[in-house]
């Protein structure tokens, strides 16, 4: 563990180090005022933000920035707050070392400074704070925890993509916008053309292929960082693209029905072609006072249901009442 020593004497500095050397603490570093010390901790941030200080010895009283201030510098940074401090100070700085304590200091040791009593407030000072970086770990193991069973909870376990769940949530917040600011809103219904005729005839872990390779070929046509893709539910996918009117929509819609076919995954029981194909519905609209969310979806559901009426593997619109 590393420990850096401040101490504007340097003899007093080199005693220190000499002592903790000998008791085994191989990792010292030395600064000979208050700048020179946080110039230190501010070098020695990982890319994690975390420092590789693991304790601090600083003298109380020093020229320019005091070790009183300095802690409290420490203290105030979120980097550097659980980084231990022992206040190193004469018996007769009563009142200072008060302060230093009031500052954030851990402990302290007299001057001189006995050997034995030195070396056991390091190693009390440095077991908690090994304590403190394990409960740290653990607080970063458990929020990438939590943050994966969230990505799990939005996603659909079979093509990566979101579920109707976060669907929904999303937008809704997508309506909102747009009915704030005036802006268009579209969305997709695309549906896999005779998916049921596919699983019976080559099986549901090809069907689960398929799925897979529809929702990527989907994902691949979406550039935007606001555009959204689910799976709606069964063979159903479901795009959201912001700030998109009905014409851009309908571009975006037969780019990826064109990117579906290119998969050329065989279906020879399909009634569009032998080949995977989907039908999509396309619905525009800039939200309205007298809308719901509702009125989007279920006008870009009609419109899907008019592209399998029309034969499949195509694209319609539906105009929203």
């Amino acid at each position: 563990m590393k420990i850096l020593v401040v101490d504007d004497s340097i003899s007093q500095a080199m005693l220190l180090t000499g002592i903790l050397r000998q008791a085994g603490y191989a990792n010292i570093v030395e600064a000979h005022d208050a700048a020179a010390a946080l110039n230190t901790l501010e070098n020695g941030v990982g890319r994690d933000g975390d420092p590789d200080v693991d304790l601090i010895l600083m003298d109380i009283v020093m020229p320019g920035m005091d070790g009183i201030e300095a802690t409290k510098r420490l203290k105030a940074d979120e980097r550097f707050r659980d980084v231990p401090v022992i206040m190193v100070t004469v018996r007769d700085e009563v009142a200072s070392l008060e302060r230093a304590l009031e500052a954030g200091a851990n402990d302290y040791i007299s001057k001189p400074v006995n050997r034995l009593e030195l070396c056991a407030r390091v190693r009390s000072v440095l077991r908690l704070k090994e304590e403190i970086d394990r409960r740290k770990a653990r607080e970063r193991e458990l929020e990438a925890l939590t943050e994966r069973l969230e990505q799990l909870s939005n996603q659909d376990g079979l093509t990566s993509v979101s579920n109707r769940r976060r669907f929904e949530e999303v937008y809704e917040k997508e309506w909102l916008r747009a009915k704030r600011d005036g802006s268009p809103l579209s969305l997709l219904m695309i549906d896999i053309d005779c998916f049921k005729a596919f699983n019976d005839t080559y099986g549901h872990l090809r069907g689960d292929c398929c799925l897979k390779a529809v929702a990527e070929a989907i994902c691949i046509v979406l550039k935007r960082p606001g555009d959204f893709v689910a799976r709606f539910g069964g063979e159903e996918f479901v795009v959201i693209l912001p700030g998109t009117g009905e014409a851009g929509a309908l571009v975006i819609a037969e780019d990826i029905r064109e990117n579906v076919r290119s998969l050329d995954i065989e279906h020879a029981t399909s009634l569009a072609a032998e080949r995977v194909t989907v039908s999509i519905g396309v619905a525009s609209l800039i939200p309205r006072a007298d809308l719901t969310a509702k009125s989007l979806l279920q006008a870009s559901d009609a419109a899907l249901y008019q592209a399998k009426s029309n034969g499949r593997d195509r694209v319609e619109k539906r105009e929203v009442p």
